[in-house]
């Protein structure tokens, strides 16, 4: 499986960004994808996450009510909705996927990961 990230960019504070996850290569009839963020110096967080049918969904608090995760199976594409941006969402975005349904926030229960987008905030 292959994830391609992209969607990052430079934003002022208070703007918006989509990032989107593509997959390709071997599907599953069950999965999960997080994103996940990692800045400079710190441990990669997962800010998001769905499972394949979309009944399962986590959000960090700190991205609750401005992040909007989606998926487009018939695209084998998951999104990222990012409004509201600010100065402490600045960091490099990664997809990722497992194997299953559940939406884990640890890293190590993934199994594939995209290249990272940079998204950047500006004041």
């Amino acid at each position: 499986v292959q994830l391609q990230a992209s969607g990052g960019g430079l934003v002022q504070t208070g703007g918006s960004l989509r990032l989107s996850c593509a997959a390709s290569g071997r599907t599953f009839s069950a999965y999960a994808v997080g994103w996940f963020r990692q800045v400079p110096g710190k441990e990669r967080e997962c800010v998001a996450g769905i499972n394949w049918s979309g009944s399962s969904t986590y959000y960090a608090d700190s991205v609750k009510g401005r992040f909007t995760i989606s998926g487009d199976n018939a695209k084998n594409t998951i999104y990222l909705r990012m409004n509201s941006l600010n100065a402490d969402d600045t960091a490099t975005y990664y997809c990722a996927a497992r194997i299953g349904s559940v939406v884990f926030t640890t890293e190590s229960a993934y199994h594939y990961w995209g290249q990272g987008t940079l998204v950047t905030v500006s004041s």
